[in-house]
């Protein structure tokens, strides 16, 4: 097959970087990159240090509010498509690329196969939820991470074409997991940030989403990051430059103990996951890698796409919202100080991750299609 995929943010890059050299074996692939992750701080440097090649298309869209953003992509995607007349085009996600790459394939009549399709927060004020449930709809195949995510399609009336495969994301951190477990990969990390890092005494954050960039929301996120932070135990907050740019303009300053650095690449996020005490977030990204690495993890929403990792008392994640108290009580349950170093040499020392096998289950479906067309 000649297959376009479309790209733009960093965790389509990871997802990229576990599939693309498998899916290059048997297939066609035209990369192409929207650009909404255009500073090269959140996007730049993960195709070198992911190993993916440069983008055959950059179209440089960042910026602007959702609706302005998927316009301009669409308007760039159409002629694209139409001169490259792929045999599909590959979306992964729920970004607005997505929704840009779904809607402009299926209207000049191309397949669209969804990476990560069938996810559902049943939160229709999440743009990112609006996105993958169009995406879905268009899309001739669905391959969907776990088999919840295919109960939702079925439940929507989709069963053809839909396929569970697994997770590409686990599938990239088994791979580079164990260049990770030693605690000395601290040390470089500590240097260059300018924070000090040991294993446990450490909390790390991440913020990003739209419904927390509100002067409201971002009020209640930073005290509550002020909140769980102690002297021997800061916040290390990756903050997103949108984030960043809400914050000045909103003329907030991070509360004392939150030390704000830029966003990391691949395999410094995942270390810093790992030798955390536990970690707090509106990512599903990061909700699910702290989930494989056994950190525990504050999911700063009230709903989560990714329902298997939140639960009881034993499950990785909670979500916690932007409720203070609610923070305290399962960091304390979660990540008592008098063990958390304890814990995180624990969870290096016996980290093994295997992969899910969904770079090679997607490659082997499209090869599949691909026969059943000739």
């Amino acid at each position: 097959m000649r297959i376009v995929s479309v790209v733009g943010t960093r965790p389509q890059l990871i997802k990229a970087a576990a599939l693309s050299p498998v899916l290059r074996q048997n297939h066609t692939e035209i990369f192409v990159d929207t650009g909404q992750h255009y500073d090269e701080a959140m996007a730049g440097s993960f195709f070198e240090e992911l190993g993916l090649p440069r983008p055959d298309h950059s179209l440089g869209i960042g910026g602007g509010g959702h609706g302005d953003q998927t316009g301009r992509m669409l308007i760039a995607l159409e002629p694209l498509l139409r001169d490259i007349a792929p045999d599909a085009v590959l979306v992964y996600g729920d970004t607005n690329s997505t929704l840009a790459g779904a809607l402009a394939g299926a209207k000049l009549g191309i397949p669209v196969a969804h990476v990560e399709a069938g996810l559902r927060s049943f939160d229709r004020r999440m743009p990112e939820e609006l996105n993958r449930v169009v995406a879905d709809h268009l899309s001739r195949w669905l391959f969907a991470p776990t088999p919840t995510a295919a109960a939702n399609l079925a439940a929507e009336g989709i069963s053809t074409g839909v396929l569970t495969v697994g997770d590409l994301m686990l599938d990239l951190a088994a791979r580079v997991s164990q260049e990770i477990r030693d605690p000395g990969v601290l040390a470089p990390i500590a240097s260059r940030l300018g924070v000090a890092l040991a294993p446990g005494r450490f909390l790390f954050a991440t913020v990003h989403r739209a419904e927390n960039r509100d002067p409201a929301a971002m009020a209640g996120w930073s005290a509550l990051l002020g909140t769980v932070a102690a002297p021997d135990r800061p916040v290390v907050l990756a903050l997103h430059p949108g984030t960043r740019a809400s914050l000045e303009a909103a003329g907030l300053i991070l509360p004392k103990g939150v030390i704000a650095v830029d966003p990391q690449g691949y395999r410094t996020s995942l270390a810093l996951q790992l030798h955390a005490a536990a970690v707090l977030t509106d990512s599903g990204g990061v909700q699910r890698e702290s989930a494989w690495l056994g950190v525990p993890c504050l999911v700063l929403r009230t709903t989560t796409e990714w329902v298997e990792t939140v639960g009881g008392a034993d499950s990785s994640a909670v979500l916690v919202g932007l409720d203070r108290e609610a923070a305290l009580r399962e960091l304390a349950a979660r990540a008592p100080m008098a063990r958390t170093e304890e814990r995180a040499a624990d969870r290096a020392t016996n980290l093994q991750l295997a992969g899910s096998g969904a770079a090679e289950r997607i490659s082997a479906a499209l090869t599949l299609a691909a026969g059943a067309r000739t």
